[in-house]
């Protein structure tokens, strides 16, 4: 007697919400610029190299190249001469689409101005699309204007109240600019005060207006938990700008004892390779969500066995999915078709050494691609930014 196994259609009812991604260019790279956007290193491969030598190159050439008429594990060469032949309105349409997403939940704080905005994704889509308000850019943005340093505490709440309005959560990017080891407590108005003294002072000598003082930082995340909304931080894996020992979760452990009931939620990204650790941390903690996210196209093959970690611990309820995807719509699909085959194959493992019922199987599936998204942004029936032809 065959044991009853789950397949694509599982995925068929179900509202896929990718709760961490951003826009995709449109134009046409050279093949620098497009190794550059399938890497996380800052340098170009070392010559006579590729970066289409890695899991996520073999991924492109396998599951992208047949979206665009080639055979599967066409040469790299091929990949990128059909990509150019191609309008790159049509590339993103044909892969974004091929995806599968139906909301983007769009961080728009690294490098908004060459990238589709939330909008403009959705019209290219055809899904709809949500903003998420990057914490270090809001505060550089107000730093633009010059304020009195002691009217920067009352500036950045008042417009954080005010984008929430309309956005569904925030991100801070702590890990990339001061660590996430970094003193718990909730710094005090006049520490502020200073701190914005002392950062406006680096930038009337001429340095380049970026967010990095420990004390505007945590002020922005503790804004934030007054805010009672969904609060995203990149963990683990990233670019090379990353002290990756400082990016465990696991160092914010006093921090999320302080916020538990606060009604803010705190969404984990990316995770790998501090994925289990993220897994024990949504175990415990009523408020913590997490993902594997951006590692789930860089591992390409090995993805199903990530997707299995990191649901060792990490409750049914707190699960969720995203691509983590910038730049290309490539890593749109990938991070959607990845992600669907390995948690398909991991789940019939279960159900077939009958330790998982299918029920519990699409039970999983529906919490993690849409129904634990929901409950963690809280997020509105109808999304902010509708593809053209869709009504609210």
């Amino acid at each position: 007697m065959s044991v009853q196994r789950l397949d694509v259609s599982a995925f068929a009812e179900v509202q896929l919400v990718d709760h961490h991604c951003h826009g995709v260019i449109e134009h046409v790279p050279d093949r620098r610029e497009f190794e550059s956007m399938i890497t996380e290193s800052n340098w170009d491969a070392p010559v006579g190299t590729t970066v289409f030598d890695s899991q996520l190159g073999v991924a492109i050439r396998r599951h992208c190249a047949p979206l665009l008429g080639l055979e599967p594990h066409a040469s790299a060469e091929a990949y990128l001469a059909r990509r150019a032949e191609l309008a790159p309105a049509e590339v993103n349409d044909l892969l974004l689409k091929a995806s599968g997403i139906d909301r983007y939940l769009i961080e728009t704080g690294h490098r908004g101005d060459t990238i589709l905005s939330p909008q403009g994704m959705a019209d290219r889509s055809g899904a709809s699309a949500d903003q998420v308000i990057r914490l270090e850019r809001l505060a550089e943005q107000i730093a633009e204007t010059q304020p009195a340093p002691a009217a920067f505490a009352d500036r950045f709440r008042e417009l954080l109240r005010e984008q929430l309005r309309t956005a569904v959560g925030v991100k801070s990017i702590a890990a990339y600019r001061i660590g996430l080891d970094f003193d718990p407590a909730r710094p005090s108005d006049r520490e502020v005060e200073l701190a914005a003294a002392a950062w406006f002072t680096e930038i009337e000598s001429g340095s380049p207006i970026r967010l990095a003082d420990a004390v505007l930082i945590r002020f922005g995340i503790w804004t934030a938990v007054d805010e009672r909304c969904a609060i995203q931080f990149h963990i683990g894996f990233g670019d090379d700008d990353v002290d990756l020992h400082r990016c465990d979760p696991l160092l914010l452990t006093e921090w999320l004892r302080m916020t538990r009931t606060s009604g803010a939620r705190v969404t984990l990204l990316h995770c790998y390779p501090f994925h289990r650790n993220a897994g024990f941390l949504a175990h415990v903690f009523p408020h913590v969500y997490c993902d594997v996210g951006l590692a789930i196209n860089y591992v390409g093959a090995r993805s199903p066995q990530i997707i299995a970690e990191s649901l060792e611990l990490t409750p049914m309820d707190k699960a969720l999915f995203s691509s983590d995807a910038w730049g290309l719509p490539e890593l749109y699909f990938l991070g959607s078709h990845l992600f669907k085959k390995g948690l398909l194959q991991v789940v019939n493992g279960w159900i077939d050494a009958d330790e998982w019922s299918v029920a519990d199987g699409e039970k999983l599936i529906r919490r993690i691609c849409n129904d634990n998204a929901v409950r963690a942004y809280e997020l509105a029936e109808t999304p902010r930014f509708l593809a053209p032809g869709v009504s609210a």
